[in-house]
């Protein structure tokens, strides 16, 4: 017999989707019918696999806007690495989808960078990939320990979430078809992170290695070159 807790949070999926189709749907007909055949999104939002991260809600984007790649501590793994699931949606994006835009996304309360942080052995025991998977973010552990011994402050999930998503983007750029697009000026990469508990999202800054808001962001933006149409 099912668990009742596993069965109750399946019917309330199911309600959900009754919902959809006699509620949602019909007010947005026609954007999914204008969505049937085809799809023609701008950005490529690699988020964590971690339920309270929700990129549709975050950005306020309808469907079809967003090629969303989610896995355990938004991870890409330089190319040649771990080719897969991950290289393949990358490779996807910008060669067949010609995205404009690949944001990472980090945020608050991260199991992944908890693991990584501070390392259960015994836990980690029991799920081997996800501890091989890890190390595509070990790098960041020593940026955040270099970090600390210059007075920025101490080593926290935080920190690390943070530049865990600077590492991911220069991951980013090991990848042949995102390389060749930013030479092209056809591409713009982008890091963020997401608190969850006040809604808050910043910009990490490459050159700075730190966060700036999303009004500083938006004004460093107006002042580039915009991508190649």
């Amino acid at each position: 017999m099912a668990n009742k807790n596993a069965k109750d949070s399946l019917i309330a999926l199911l309600r959900g989707v009754e919902y959809f189709n006699t509620h949602v749907f019909p007010e947005k007909q026609a954007l999914f019918e204008g969505l049937a055949e085809s799809q023609a999104p701008g950005t490529l939002f690699i988020a964590c696999a971690d339920s309270r991260v929700s990129p549709g809600l975050i950005t306020q984007t309808d469907p079809g806007n967003l090629f969303i790649l989610r896995n355990i501590g938004n991870i890409v793994p330089a190319y040649g690495e771990m080719l897969g699931g991950v290289s393949s949606a990358i490779e996807y994006a910008v060669l067949a989808l010609k995205v404009s835009n690949i944001i990472v996304c980090g945020h608050s309360n991260c199991g992944a960078m908890t693991a990584l942080l501070d390392p259960d052995p015994t836990k980690l025991a029991k799920m081997p990939t996800v501890q091989s998977w890890l190390r595509n973010a070990e790098a960041a552990k020593a940026v955040i320990g270099a970090l600390a011994s210059e007075d920025a402050g101490p080593a926290s999930v935080r920190s690390l979430a943070e530049q865990n998503v600077l590492l991911q983007i220069s991951h980013l750029r090991t990848h042949p078809s995102v390389a060749a697009a930013l030479a092209r000026r056809e591409l713009i990469l982008q890091g963020w992170f997401y608190d969850i508990g006040t809604g808050e999202v910043l910009v990490l800054d490459e050159e700075s290695r730190r966060t700036i808001s999303i009004e500083d962001a938006i004004t460093q933006l107006e002042k580039q070159p915009a991508p190649v149409a």
